[in-house]
């Protein structure tokens, strides 16, 4: 009689990007679920979107970093300490802040962002694994590629996957910058990821 495989499911708090809740990241939620991990999406806009990353990261500075900071602690305050957290490009801060400063992070993604570990308070936790996604030429990223390269030489067995292109939410299927075969192989490894961590 064959065994069957059992796949360990994994709890991710994932912070959108600067454009907010845009349909094609409620999709990318719901294709982790669908994987069956427990994906937890906050709104940290109260509700808005944006059309435009530019529109997005001009709400962000009126609101101020350090509310949004605080908005995705809150976040995280009635969920369990051994969780994933995940961050579309703005929503890396948050998720990086949490993985360094919230004891008990299971692991961290962060889609097209990175900041230098020293952003924060406290340094990135021993043991806790890190994938980090970039487009080659995309020009949002450029300043965080050295923080995401950094991080990979800082970190033991943490990945920095680099794809060819220029568009910088390219696994958001309702940005203009979406790239179905990048995004496929993002979704890939992130379901790994979360397969392997959970």
């Amino acid at each position: 009689m064959a065994l069957a495989t059992v796949v360990a499911m994994t709890t991710v708090l994932l912070f959108h990007h600067a454009q907010g809740q845009t349909p094609g990241f409620l999709a990318f939620a719901d294709e982790l679920r669908g994987a069956g991990h427990t994906i937890h999406a906050p709104d940290l806009f109260e509700g808005k979107t944006f059309g435009t990353v530019d529109e997005g990261v001009a709400n962000a500075k009126r609101v101020g970093f350090s509310e949004l900071l605080r908005r995705g602690s809150e976040a995280a305050r009635e969920l369990p300490a051994d969780i994933v957290y995940a961050g579309f490009s703005l929503g890396v801060m948050p998720a990086q802040s949490l993985t360094q400063t919230r004891p008990g992070a299971r692991g961290a993604i962060l889609f097209h962002g990175a900041f230098p570990t020293s952003e924060f308070e406290g340094p990135w936790p021993e043991g806790v694994p890190l994938q980090i996604h970039m487009m080659d030429e995309d020009p949002w990223a450029a300043e965080d590629r050295p923080a995401a390269e950094a991080l990979v030489d800082e970190i033991d067995g943490a990945e920095l996957f680099i794809y060819p292109g220029s568009g910088h939410l390219f696994a958001d299927p309702s940005s203009d910058d979406y790239d179905a075969q990048a995004a496929g192989l993002l979704e890939g490894r992130t379901l790994a990821f979360l397969e392997r961590v959970g």
